[in-house]
């Protein structure tokens, strides 16, 4: 049986990471697991099978759909938890 994965949590992490890298908040390991799970619950998961090629190329598509959406849950989760954080500061 081919892999299910939800796409929605690559595309996060990788604009999470780069939104991080242009901020001044906390980026420790609880925070940006926080960050991460904040945004994914806020945003429409984007189930897809496992068959490299095909898929990567629709995917790219569906990508630039989501890209706004994405960022903007982000930006807003690494507001939130950097205004609450888990930890002190």
């Amino acid at each position: 049986m081919e892999k299910v994965i939800n796409y929605m949590e690559i595309w996060v992490k990788d604009d999470m990471e780069k939104l991080l890298k242009e901020s001044d908040v906390c980026k420790c390991n609880k925070c940006q697991k926080d960050i991460y799970a904040l945004a994914l619950n806020n945003l429409k998961p984007c189930y897809v099978v496992t068959t490299k090629g095909i898929v990567m190329t629709k995917l790219s598509g569906m990508y630039q759909q989501f890209e706004t959406d994405i960022i903007i849950e982000v930006t807003k989760a690494i507001e939130i938890v950097s205004n609450s954080p888990r930890h002190d500061k």
